[in-house]
């Protein structure tokens, strides 16, 4: 993910606007502020049910909840493709999380580092799977603007404005120093065999 998505998702959830933490409940954005803190988190859960699959050609439509069908094209990596049936209920359930911290006078080189993983069932079992990525970015706070509630973020390619909603965050920030966002997400992919 790029810097400036990472801070469009954080302005879009209005990270810096609640300063409480919510109840979580599927697709609802749980939110916890502290001074100089924020963090949100988010679970979905999916399902859909198989309504076709090529397994030579490595190929399979789903059809979700509200009756649309996406084909996909599965990787080489995707084992037992051939147990899938048509009528089997796969089962994606997806988080995806958000941290800002303020760095007083920050002292670190603006820098963004990006990790990933990956696992899949074990040869035999009904496919499936989890991949992970986890994104930080440290910033430079080079803009405040108090009026319009815009900060101005230097990063280690670009400089962006976010939108910050809780003016006691704001009061908190000021030029010359960093703020480090940590952005993870994680997809999880299970086939439950059709019901007899």
């Amino acid at each position: 993910m790029k810097f400036p998505t990472l801070l469009a998702s954080a302005a879009l959830l209005g990270l810096l606007a609640t300063p409480v933490l919510a109840q979580s409940t599927d697709g609802q954005v749980v939110k916890e502020s502290s001074p100089g803190k924020v963090k949100a988190a988010r679970t979905r859960t999916l399902s859909a049910t198989v309504t076709a699959v090529d397994a030579a050609k490595g190929q399979v439509t789903l059809k979700g909840p509200k009756g649309n069908e996406m084909p996909l094209q599965v990787g080489p990596d995707v084992r037992n493709l051939a147990q899938v049936k048509v009528g089997d209920k796969v089962v994606v359930k997806y988080v995806e999380a958000l941290s800002l911290t303020l760095m007083k006078d920050g002292k670190a080189l603006r820098a963004a580092n990006e990790t990933s993983g990956a696992a899949r069932t074990p040869a035999g079992a009904m496919p499936g799977g989890l991949v992970a990525q986890q994104v930080e970015v440290t910033a430079d706070v080079v803009g405040v603007d108090t009026k319009n509630q815009i900060l101005t973020l230097k990063g280690p390619k670009e400089t962006v404005e976010m939108r910050v909603e809780d003016p006691k965050q704001l009061k908190l920030v000021k030029v010359g120093d960093q703020i480090q966002a940590v952005y993870a997400q994680a997809l999880a992919l299970s086939v439950q065999p059709a019901k007899k």
